[in-house]
């Protein structure tokens, strides 16, 4: 055998700090951001339209269209989610990537009471666990808006896709004040106009431009 030849293996290198995560790639085509964004584009005009036609706050049936209605936008918050997870929307770092799955419990638990809340007897709706899941509704939209505003810094997406996000995801920061200043009728008005000027929108620039929110091409 050549001496010059070692079967030695590599030693650890140390030019590089412990706990460096591993460079990481988006893993995601133009045709899935375009899915997705029309998915959230729907599911928000889906929820928009109840809040316009029958409100929120309702009880009885008009209570359970918003429920359900509202589980269709999430449907579309789970596509959003899904297009930031695998574009590493927020940055390649651990504590971005832990961001993002730290908003996929909040948004499960927020979509598990809409939909058994919207199909539960009435006379169960008001129980204890069903409360403690109701505050997960705008935990989930306040984590979104830490996610826009990350996205944001990090400048992975591009245009109007990098900063849309955080227009859209300010709903709960906008909406709610609404809703306890001026009251139902006022905070409808706002939240479902905001619903589509910010995450309809932003479904919709998804769909027609997935190309800013993927690496650009040399």
């Amino acid at each position: 055998m050549d001496p010059r030849i070692s079967t030695t293996p590599a030693r650890a290198r140390t030019d590089v700090p412990a706990g460096t995560p591993e460079p990481r790639t988006p893993s995601i085509s133009a045709a899935t951001v375009r899915r997705l964004g029309a998915t959230l584009a729907a599911g928000t005009l889906v929820w928009a339209t109840s809040i316009f036609v029958v409100g929120t706050h309702n009880t009885g049936w008009k209570e359970r269209v918003d429920d359900l209605t509202g589980f269709a936008f999430q449907i579309g918050v789970f596509a959003l989610l899904a297009v930031q997870t695998r574009t590493l929307a927020t940055g390649g770092s651990r504590a971005a990537r832990i961001m993002l799955r730290v908003e996929l419990v909040l948004l499960t638990l927020a979509s598990l009471y809409s939909v058994v809340h919207g199909t539960m007897p009435e006379d169960l709706q008001d129980i204890a666990v069903m409360q403690v899941l109701d505050v997960f509704w705008p935990l989930s939209m306040l984590g979104m808006m830490v996610i826009g505003v990350k996205l944001a810094f990090a400048g992975r997406w591009r245009g109007r896709l990098r900063w849309w996000p955080l227009i859209a995801e300010s709903w709960a920061v906008v909406t709610v004040p609404t809703f306890i200043a001026l009251g139902d009728q006022a905070g409808r008005w706002v939240g479902g106009v905001h619903l589509v000027i910010g995450y309809a929108t932003l479904g919709l620039l998804l769909a027609l431009r997935p190309h800013l929110v993927l690496p650009a091409q040399d």
